[in-house]
């Protein structure tokens, strides 16, 4: 009678479409196209052996089920073409950012590396320098020089180590750390990955989260990185990490002694001047719909915009201000009134204050 009923239930569930067994065999299918080591291929057998033997029903079921489909999602072994075309990178760099030398110089060389051996560990780079200099967007732009994905990490005020390295499968509602979820969601092993205000992660009574990156962001030990949700060891080897901060100070000193520090100073007054004048007033204008014949900021204009009334190192605070004379002129086109189109630095009274 038992078999009966058994075999009833499976037909129903048939008929209302999409039983367990179905996708297991999906997961099956799915998993005979991954590059995969003969350690991961057997661990994963296991596991879905394991969802085998549950009856979908259970509470634990969805849990196994969703951690074979991260073990799925997750690009083991996949990776993206490096594009070797030193000139390219190097007028991509120069395209997105004004000065910086030293910077440019660190990539093309590791491009070069790459080009010559094939393969390198990647390097970790921290870039260290006030607020608003470009150290951010430095990132995106040599993952377009690179041709590689770009993931980016926020770490400010983080303080649980759980964050990074997941939670144990046990817990309700356990995750994988943000480093597993980033490289699943850029869908390649080599992306370039920016850690954004390093120096701004606090410790807790939930464990030390700059810790746990010691492990992220060794050369030695992250080609088998661990996640406690993920529970195998994961190949980092590949990514290229760059981490930015606006002070050395408050990172732990086994923690600057991994990367390789390049210090990015603040600008000085003509490359300010030519840094609104190529990117911050094309970039106000068009956030403001207008076109370059609605206004004209002079190199005069701009000089007496960084030195009478912004004091920083880096451009924020100027792009504030062209931002603001941007508007003006906007105001001015949607009232129908007379304006000046060509800004002279003594108008700059009326318009700033």
């Amino acid at each position: 009678r038992e078999y009966f009923l058994n075999q009833q239930l499976k037909a129903i569930q048939e008929e209302l479409g999409g039983s367990a067994d179905q996708e297991i065999e999906e997961m099956r299918s799915r998993s005979k196209s991954k590059k995969w080591s003969k350690e991961i291929s057997e661990n994963f057998e296991k596991e879905i052996k394991k969802l085998q033997r549950m009856n979908p029903a259970m509470a634990d079921y969805s849990v196994q089920r969703a951690y074979l489909e991260l073990v799925l999602d997750l690009p083991w072994g996949e990776y993206t073409k490096d594009k070797f075309d030193l000139k390219r990178a190097k007028k991509i760099l120069d395209r997105d950012h004004f000065g910086l030398e030293k910077v440019k110089e660190r990539i093309l060389e590791h491009l070069a590396v790459l080009k010559i051996k094939g393969d390198m560990k990647a390097p970790i780079l921290c870039l260290y320098g006030p607020p608003g200099v470009g150290k951010t967007s430095l990132g995106k732009t040599i993952a377009e020089a690179l041709g590689r994905k770009y993931e980016r990490v926020s770490l400010g005020g983080l303080r649980d180590e759980s964050e990074i390295r997941g939670h144990r499968k046990t817990y309700i509602g356990a995750m994988p750390g943000r480093i597993i979820k980033s490289i699943k969601k850029a869908n390649s092993s080599n992306p370039v990955f920016v850690l954004d205000e390093i120096d701004k992660v606090s410790r807790d009574s939930h464990g030390d989260p700059s810790s746990a990156m010691l492990e992220v962001l060794d050369p030695e030990q992250n080609n088998s990185f661990h996640d406690n949700y993920l529970e195998m060891g994961y190949d980092l080897s590949k990514v290229m990490f760059v981490a930015t901060a606006n002070s050395l100070n408050t990172i732990q000193p086994a923690l600057r002694d991994r990367m390789e520090i390049i210090e990015i100073t603040g600008y000085t007054l003509e490359e300010k001047v030519q840094i609104a004048k190529k990117h911050l007033l094309p970039k106000q204008l068009k956030e403001h719909g207008l076109s370059s014949k609605d206004l004209n900021l002079s190199t005069k204009v701009l000089r007496a915009l960084v030195e009478g009334y912004t004091r920083e190192s880096g451009v924020r605070g100027l792009d504030k201000m062209v931002a603001k004379s941007v508007r003006y002129a906007a105001k001015s086109i949607a009232m129908e009134e007379e304006y000046k189109t060509v800004i002279e630095p003594s108008d700059l009274k009326t318009i700033i204050g």
